[in-house]
């Protein structure tokens, strides 16, 4: 296996082979394990400290450069969203702007409304979430499942419909609910500032060059921006945007979206546009070449970093992979990946 080009920071090139997909330290990168958890350690207690892993299979390039991708699957609720989830409801509780008299109301295209949902039910909130009928099945029955309500709206209005949805039910009865609206929440970037960044820091010994991630909120990018700027400002940030019209369940084109308050567009270094079809074969790529079994908006990032790659003779490249692929089991996201089978 290659090793890690040195450290741009200077000095000899590093001996040391490290690498995220051979067997690691694991009481270094996650002290929990191995000892006894705190009394009352709950279902919060294992957000994060997501492994990484490289990808080899699809990297094609004759040059040094290595593509990694970040499992956020493996967070408890199945997607980076638990992060900034756990971050906003530790705040507002914080804050008193959330008692055990409110109900936590979001707009969600699924992730963060499972996120909520599941910390909720480990605290005891009542959780009500508007999301548009198109996302899958998969996402409507585990909110169902932890026990939130849900609200569906109008498909063709997408998330921005789910938005406006909630927003009426918080001004019909203000007191009633505790919104946590992480497209202006503060805590959904700085949840990544203090976790995901250190993280891919650590994880890459240092040596990280881009950080990759779709744009939705965009809390992941504008943390990651923020981290790495104090950090290492030779880091590139990449977002990754849906072509117009798109069917990627959770990222925005910001061209026909409400743009979040949080998106800040001189915090990325470069914006590449993905279609449907691309980051679709690649989320199919991805399970069928590396077993990586992502959603759809994994495969756009890592359709991104492939097309980075390309362009880079040396370096180490970072996707975030938001959830899993079982979230997208009744869309058509995943048929026809065997060649026995009809379409």
């Amino acid at each position: 296996m290659r090793s890690l080009p040195a450290s741009p920071a200077g000095g000899a090139a590093t001996t040391d082979r490290w690498a995220p997909a051979r067997e690691m330290d694991l009481q270094t990168l996650r002290p929990d394990r191995g000892r006894v958890l705190p009394v009352g350690a709950g279902i919060t207690s294992a957000i994060g400290n997501t492994p990484v892993i490289e990808l080899t299979r699809l990297n094609h390039t004759a040059s040094d450069v290595r593509i990694f991708g970040k499992l956020e699957g493996a967070n408890p609720g199945g997607s980076i969203k638990d992060r900034p989830a756990h971050y906003m409801i530790a705040s507002a509780e914080r804050s008193g702007a959330l008692t055990a008299a409110k109900t936590i109301l979001e707009a969600t295209s699924g992730n963060t409304g499972i996120a909520l949902a599941m910390i909720g039910a480990a605290k005891g909130y009542r959780v009500k979430l508007c999301m548009p009928n198109c996302v899958s099945l998969e996402r409507q029955r585990i909110l169902q499942a932890l026990g939130a309500e849900v609200v569906l709206t109008s498909a063709c209005e997408h998330t921005d419909g789910a938005i406006r949805t909630a927003h009426r039910l918080l001004a019909s009865a203000p007191g009633t609910y505790y919104m946590p609206n992480q497209y202006e929440n503060q805590g959904n970037l700085l949840a990544h500032y203090e976790t995901t960044g250190p993280e891919i820091f650590a994880q890459t010994a240092g040596r990280v060059d881009v950080v990759v991630a779709g744009m939705g909120t965009t809390g992941t990018l504008m943390g990651l921006h923020r981290f790495f700027a104090e950090r290492k400002p030779s880091v590139r940030i990449v977002g990754v945007e849906p072509a117009e019209g798109h069917a990627i369940q959770g990222l925005k084109n910001m061209t026909e979206s409400m743009i979040p308050a949080i998106y800040d567009p001189n915090a990325l270094d470069e914006k590449i546009t993905i279609d449907d079809e691309e980051a679709f074969e690649t989320t199919r790529l991805l399970a069928v070449r590396e077993g990586v079994f992502v959603g759809m908006s994994s495969g756009a990032a890592v359709a991104a970093a492939r097309r980075l790659a390309i362009d880079m003779r040396t370096g180490v490249i970072v996707a975030i992979l938001p959830d899993r692929g079982d979230r997208y089991l009744s869309t058509t996201l995943f048929r026809s990946v065997c060649a026995k089978c009809p379409p």
